[in-house]
């Protein structure tokens, strides 16, 4: 068992070299899937933290209301409307299209965040496991989508997975508790169900818990003043970023949480209880520059 330092963001971002020419897409190139006619907020952050976190492109998939608000946040944000308010059986051709896509324009430097404001509808969850069992690149299982996935976990261990769940939705997925209980016993539930599922699990608290079945390692970084709405999705989005660069799974998901944290420190060394989610990714380049 292993306490994240700041270390781990030399090996999760080693530097650039000067003299070689780049694209865009060398540095990847991230789906988002999420929104909802109520819910536009989570797939805009997951997006604006994964540039932070340098990730060369993102591309959103979301319903039509979401993607157009999100459209109008930036414009390095790419949304592209799904039809109707939420997302639909109908929706996962286009989506398995998009990704297809995706993969051929980076050279399978690809990976998909999905999950954020999506909702629970049948539908809506039926379609999110569809989309899954068909795809073969990292994706960060986040929110809604770890509802769908805990209708459907014997296909977890044949994919990329890494989840981001908070201690219910952790629940959800095992059946097992893990809020207020002794750390000691929070590591060895997390282990058993990463090892169980043959998959990386996060989960969210105080600290971090990873995981991938094997190894564990805990993040102390953060502050009680990142409990706001939106956090979770910055996180995200730090994780796909580093996926799409094809950072290893287990690597992208103790950076992550690292950097979110400290970005969160930063900010909150400043705003205290006024920080929000778009602060935390305004601090994320000051947390990049320590490296």
């Amino acid at each position: 068992m292993k306490k994240i330092t700041k270390s781990i963001l030399k090996k999760a971002f080693p530097k650039r070299p000067k003299n070689k020419y780049f694209k865009k897409y060398d540095f990847g190139l991230l789906v988002v899937i999420g929104g909802s006619d109520f819910y536009s907020g989570s797939p805009a952050l997951n997006a604006m933290a994964a540039f932070a976190a340098g990730v060369g492109m993102v591309r959103i998939l979301a319903p039509k209301r979401a993607a157009d608000i999100i459209a109008s946040f930036s414009p390095n944000l790419a949304a592209y409307p799904l039809e109707g308010k939420w997302l639909e059986k109908k929706h996962v051709s286009i989506l398995l299209e998009m990704t297809k896509s995706a993969q051929m324009v980076a050279e399978d430097k690809v990976a998909v965040v999905i999950g954020g404001g999506l909702g629970r509808s049948p539908e809506t969850q039926e379609a999110i496991l569809e989309y899954l069992k068909e795809i073969d690149v990292p994706v960060v299982v986040d929110a809604d989508a770890i509802y769908a996935l805990s209708k459907g976990k014997e296909i977890i261990p044949k994919k990329k997975f890494v989840f981001t769940p908070h201690a219910y939705e952790f629940f959800v997925l095992t059946g097992r508790k893990v809020y207020q209980i002794p750390l000691k016993e929070q590591i060895q539930i997390v282990k058993e169900e990463a090892e169980k599922l043959k998959t990386i699990i996060l989960l969210k608290g105080m600290p971090d818990v990873i995981s991938d079945g094997n190894k564990v390692s805990l993040c102390y970084a953060g502050t009680p003043y990142m409990a706001v709405g939106g956090t979770g999705d910055t996180l995200a989005g730090i994780c796909g970023a580093l996926l799409a660069r094809k950072v290893d799974p287990f690597l992208a998901a103790k950076a992550a949480a690292y950097l979110n944290a400290r970005a969160g420190e930063i900010a909150a060394e400043k705003l205290k209880d006024s920080l929000t989610a778009t602060d935390v990714i305004e601090a994320i380049p000051e947390v990049l520059k320590e490296i």
